[in-house]
């Protein structure tokens, strides 16, 4: 699992409200796409500076600004100027180790939200996704440029549903249910790398096998972390508190929330099949020790009466009768085969082996 915890400690001594980027510069310019639209006009273009948003953001329409990486705090300074934004929600959003919430500031919302992708080698990554919800704009920020609103971006080009009818609050539900939606196939991977390793583990057990276990099982916990703050999170939307959302768009929240349940408890099912093929391995593991053994205790039983004559017979006293034997040599041994064939047919009978 890649990284989850960025180091705050550049900030210590700061005063709240302080602009420090805490997390990984992913690409080395920020970039800035901008869709103005209403349910007759759709304009989408991609602006270089925060100067540029001056103009349009009191033209009529809804306005969404997406911003693609978070090192550049200049910019996210000067946006946060242009709309009102307190400074410690601006130190949250270039906080990326945030956990999901929302904070109601009245003139606007701020969620907070994790997207979750595997990698290479099903290495599970998380990326921050804050929204700031306003009365006509909305503010989206990525800490690098993905595709992972380009569903949406679709929906508003090509004028399908409602998206383009309805104002901001709905746009924030298409952008968060694309998040969470994102979660199935998440999950849909996860399930097949189970299954998989279920069936390997039924075939054999290695050191291996044991070491993804753990690993899947530190995804899921730490998948479900960050599921259970979003779960208060949609809850807190789909009441519709703030005068920011209709309340008859509040019933798309609710949807959300229905499916971060389905979620939720399709993580906790993963959770126990893992607890289960963990004791299915050490089961395994302790058979095969118990079979190891076994087989060498019916081995060290056979050879104990053997040792025993050899040990009696291997004794250098000069009266010894059947040193003289002219017989004796091969009588012993074939006492020994005897005894060896014996204890194995009884063995076998008792189905010890």
């Amino acid at each position: 699992m890649g990284a989850t915890l960025k180091k705050r400690s550049k900030k210590a001594g700061m005063i709240p409200g302080s602009l420090v980027h805490i997390g990984y510069a992913y690409q080395e310019k920020s970039k800035i796409t901008l869709i103005r639209y209403d349910e007759n006009f759709f304009e989408e273009k991609e602006v270089s500076s925060a100067a540029d948003l001056n103009a349009i953001k009191d033209l009529p329409g809804n306005l969404w600004i997406n911003i693609d990486g978070l090192q550049d705090v200049a910019l996210l300074e000067n946006i946060g100027q242009l709309f009102g934004l307190h400074p410690l929600i601006l130190e949250d959003i270039l906080n990326t180790d945030q956990r999901p919430k929302i904070e109601d500031l009245t003139d606007y919302l701020y969620v907070v939200l994790r997207n979750f992708y595997h990698h290479e080698n099903d290495t599970l990554f998380s990326q921050q996704v804050s929204i700031i919800l306003g009365k006509n704009f909305i503010l989206s920020f990525q800490e690098k440029e993905t595709a992972l609103f380009e569903p949406v971006r679709e929906r508003l080009r090509g004028d399908k549903g409602k998206i383009r009818k309805s104002g901001c609050d709905y746009l924030v539900h298409a952008l968060i249910d694309n998040v969470v939606d994102n979660y199935f196939i998440l999950l849909d991977n996860m399930e097949d790398r189970i299954e998989r390793l279920e069936n390997d583990l039924i075939r054999q057990t290695t050191p291996a096998k044991l070491q993804s276990i753990h690993n899947l099982k530190r995804e899921l916990i730490f998948l479900r972390k960050s599921l259970w703050p979003l779960r208060e999170t949609i809850s807190s939307l789909q009441r519709a508190d703030s005068p920011l959302i209709d309340e008859p768009n509040a019933l798309y929240f609710k949807d959300i929330f229905d499916h971060l349940i389905a979620i939720i408890d399709t993580v906790d099912t993963f959770r126990d099949l893992l607890s289960g093929m963990l004791d299915i391995y050490l089961s395994s593991a302790s058979m095969r020790l118990n079979e190891v053994m076994k087989v060498l205790t019916i081995i060290a039983t056979i050879f104990m009466p053997l040792t025993f004559l050899a040990g009696v017979y291997g004794m250098n006293f000069k009266h010894m009768p059947e040193l003289e034997w002219t017989w004796g040599y091969f009588g012993l041994w074939g006492i020994m085969f005897i005894i060896a064939a014996g204890m194995i047919v009884f063995f076998h009978r008792k189905k010890w082996i």
